[in-house]
């Protein structure tokens, strides 16, 4: 076994300086192999969409989604810069396409999607709430701007509390998790191919998520199962796509390695310039005023433990009324005014008989929809409605 741990550690020391932060630990127990410059500042690009994903899954778990629900595609969402799906305003994507659009494609556009929809239409608010949840779960060193990880120089994380997050998707959501293991996807007639090589090259590797910008480089978080063993790898700033796909591998390599002899955790601290060359005395980033940090963990054992216990985010949403009789409904539009909603409103309860709600979008539009209704009331309601001359689709 000797032989083989230290052929890994030559294999990763041969890449040098060519990434800025790495760790690999056991996602079952907490427990760190190997971590170096693991608590460095570093912009975490798209892996920032794991805690959009993080709290869209707390949404279908808590009522406040459903993945056949519909999402309106704003201006701004649809304004948003590559890589994106480019969908257009006023259109719309399911949940659960909006949820494959980012583990496999990381589109930029249905982040913000997601982000608006879930949290009154602002990504501002997405934002706070995303660093608000980032302190509950121990996140002692984030600070999120956007839901996505587009460029802003106060958007950062380190590769520790990457890890953690990440680790409480797989121990809060694990319903969930078989998205960041898809390979490919299509989505109106094109195919999207997952950036995590990992998954087709790397034995055992089952997520997660790649992250780029021009300041962040490549980074990216592989998970991978061997011998009964689940392992997380995370690199930030590598120099290309190879590098970080290696240098992952190299760390998962090494951890079973490690795991399998007996090996005692190693920590490597390497100088590295500071990730935001106009601020050279950067401090850790700290939380919104509005948030309190004094109770966060200070070692990654307890914050691994508040990561993944039981309990989950200690922040509220407002969740849709729906009546309890049956999962279905039906829309009947969505307009840009209250007043037009509410209009249609009375026009379903005239020509239908049927009862219906004007809800907000938070996205600027108001849609009109029917809800509690069972699959056959929901498919009799639409062909009546479709033979009055009102648009309307059924949803589940």
């Amino acid at each position: 076994m000797f032989p083989l741990f230290f052929a890994a550690l030559f294999c990763l020391n041969a890449y040098g300086a060519q990434y800025r932060a790495a760790l690999v630990a056991d996602m079952d127990t907490g427990r760190v192999l190997y971590q170096e410059n693991a608590n460095q500042l570093n912009y975490p690009a798209s892996l920032t969409k794991i805690m959009t994903l993080y709290l869209t899954f707390d949404a279908l778990e808590h009522g406040r989604l459903a993945l056949d629900d519909y999402l309106i595609v704003s201006q701004s969402a649809a304004n948003a810069e590559p890589v994106k799906l480019g969908l257009a305003a006023g259109s719309k994507i399911r949940v659960e396409d909006a949820i494959k659009a980012l583990a496999v494609y990381s589109a930029n556009d249905v982040a913000r999607v997601l982000a608006e929809n879930l949290k009154g239409g602002q990504e501002e608010s997405f934002a706070d709430l995303m660093t608000r949840v980032a302190r509950e779960i121990g996140l002692a060193n984030t600070n999120f701007e956007n839901s996505s990880g587009l460029p802003n120089d106060d958007h950062m994380s380190t590769a520790r509390d990457i890890a953690l997050l990440s680790m409480a998707v797989y121990k809060h959501f694990p319903q969930y998790w078989h998205f960041f293991g898809i390979k490919s996807w299509t989505y109106n007639g094109k195919t999207y191919t997952n950036g995590n090589r990992l998954l087709t090259s790397f034995n055992g590797c089952d997520g997660m998520k790649t992250g780029y910008t021009k300041k962040s480089k490549y980074s990216l978080v592989a998970t991978a199962h061997r011998d009964g063993n689940h392992l997380m790898s995370v690199v930030l700033g590598a120099e290309n796509k190879d590098v970080r796909a290696n240098v992952a591998a190299q760390l998962l390599n090494r951890g079973f390695s490690m795991l399998n002899n007996g090996a005692q955790p190693v920590v490597k601290n390497t100088y590295v310039p500071p990730v935001v060359e106009s601020k050279p005395h950067s401090v850790p980033v700290s939380a919104p005023a509005h948030v309190s940090s004094s109770s966060a963990p200070t070692t990654f054992a307890g914050a691994y433990n508040a990561a993944t216990t039981n309990a989950m985010p200690k922040y509220t949403g407002g969740a849709i009324a729906k009546t309890a009789k049956g999962g279905s409904g039906v829309q009947f539009g969505a307009f840009s005014s209250e007043s037009a909603a509410q209009s249609q409103v009375a026009n379903v309860k005239n020509k239908l008989g049927a009862n219906a709600i004007v809800e907000p979008t938070g996205t600027g539009l108001f849609r009109v929809r029917a809800y509690g209704l069972s699959e056959s009331e929901a498919q009799t309601l639409k062909s009546s409605a479709n033979a009055n001359g009102i648009d309307s689709y059924d949803f589940h």
